[in-house]
């Protein structure tokens, strides 16, 4: 292994190590000793990587979060594949709001509630949040298509469906229930069906 493959692999295994920790312990217990511990790397490597605190956090969910929409950008054409688009509208909608209670939502609820009182992390992460948001936009422009994204309220709806899922699935945080079977769900879909049919 070369020494770049090496240090790729070791910022990757802190970069794994931040993010499970944000997730499992929350901002105030993702420590960078904790961090560090679980990546199993040496203080000196932590801190060539990362030299704050805030840009390892940041960067941990960053990584994250591309991880997820690479991964996922490779299976949309296949998911919309041969759906009418009310059905990709549904099956939009679904897929939207799983996305809500998956680990990556709520490493960024964590970092979300530091910002608020941490001037460095919300600069810090600020950007980083409007580069991914444009990214996601984006994603459910391709699986919706164009038969529903060329829709003159689309823009609207597809960032009202957004802003509502993540409010109610911060709600999650202190009432855990199966999602599936969210009543917002539906409502979501039959609101989406009446506004872009």
């Amino acid at each position: 292994m070369s020494q770049e493959e090496r240090t790729a692999a070791s910022r990757a295994r802190i970069l794994d190590a931040a993010v499970a920790c944000l997730v499992e312990d929350g901002y105030g217990g993702a420590t960078t000793l904790r961090i560090q511990a679980r990546a199993r790397v040496s203080r000196g490597r932590l801190l060539h990587h990362f030299p704050s605190r805030a840009a390892l956090l940041v960067a941990a969910a960053g990584h994250l979060a591309t991880r997820r929409l690479d991964d996922s950008a490779a299976g949309i054409d296949d998911l919309a594949a041969g759906l009418s688009p009310a059905e990709r509208l549904d099956r939009g909608v679904e897929l939207m709001w799983r996305t809500f209670a998956e680990p990556t939502f709520w490493a960024a609820v964590e970092l979300w509630t530091a910002a608020r009182t941490d001037d460095d992390l919300r600069a810090a992460l600020l950007p980083q949040e409007r580069d991914l948001g444009a990214t996601i936009r984006d994603r459910l422009d391709r699986f919706f298509g164009a038969a529903i994204s060329a829709h003159p309220r689309y823009p609207q709806v597809r960032d009202l469906l957004f802003t509502s899922m993540r409010g109610v699935g911060l709600t999650y945080a202190i009432d855990p229930r199966d999602p599936r079977t969210d009543p917002h769900l539906d409502l979501w879909t039959q609101t989406a069906h009446a506004l872009l049919d």
